[in-house]
Parts: structure tokens; sequence; C-alpha cells
């Protein structure tokens, strides 16, 4: 099964890039693809066997599902593998370039949308959370 990449490069150092990506209160800002979305709720356990779950939905109340996952490996500011509860696997890989991160992100598609779409949509959220490190002060 090939993978699917997605990257960014965020203008912001790896501590505060992972504290934002890792942070349940900071996932319910940023964890949609769209603006018609929003992620009401998330809940994180960063560690090996650990489990994080968040809750997608329309802000329309049309669909709601949760993305949810186990951790399989973790170096802090570096690297976040999981794989998700349909057992489709992801890496994090979060690239310290000084003042700048880049963040890459690789995962089984699914077997029901296009590559295009999952690229797309994966894509989305991950500039949205671009968006939320460079566009908000975060105390």
């Amino acid at each position: 099964m090939n993978t699917i990449t997605v990257e960014t490069t965020i203008s912001s150092p790896v501590q505060k890039v992972w504290e934002l990506w890792t942070g349940p209160e900071h996932i319910m800002k940023w964890c949609q693809a769209s603006d018609d979305w929003h992620a009401p709720a998330a809940t994180n356990d960063l560690r090996v066997g650990g489990t994080f779950s968040t809750t997608m939905a329309a802000k329309d109340k049309s669909a709601q599902f949760d993305f949810t996952g186990t951790y399989t490996r973790i170096i802090p500011h570096e690297i976040i593998e999981y794989v998700m509860a349909d057992g489709r696997k992801v890496k994090l890989v979060f690239e310290d370039q000084g003042l700048i991160t880049k963040v890459t992100e690789t995962f089984d598609p699914e077997g029901t949308n296009s590559l295009e779409m999952q690229r797309q949509g994966w894509q989305s959220i991950l500039d949205s959370f671009k968006r939320y490190v460079e566009g908000e002060k975060h105390t």
C-alpha cells in the first residue's frame, strides 16, 4: 500500500510547535480541514501505549466522528508515530530548523476516498495548524 505525505514549514521553534500539536486545549482550536468543521473535544495521552481522541464535527451538526489512535513511538520534539483505530499507521516528523520547524506527516490511506482527496484533507488540517501556530499568541 502506498503512503501519502503532507508537510509544512512553520515559523516557530520546535518546542512551541510540539506543545501546540500535542496539547488537547490547542488541538480543539486547529484540528479542522475547513471553516465549517471544528473539534469540540480532544484528549491526548502522549506516551507509547497512550491513546488520543479528537472529535471532529460539522458546525451545522450534520456529521461528526472521532479520530482516535494509539501511540507506538514518541521521541520528544522529533517523532510521533501512532496506529489509528482502523489499523492504519501515521508518522509525524518535527524537524528543528532553529526558529522554523518543518512538519512532515506520512500516513496509510483508507480505501474509500481518493488518494488526492485524502492528501488534500490532511494537508488542509496541517495548514490550519500552521495558521494557528503563526497567527495567535500562546501563553
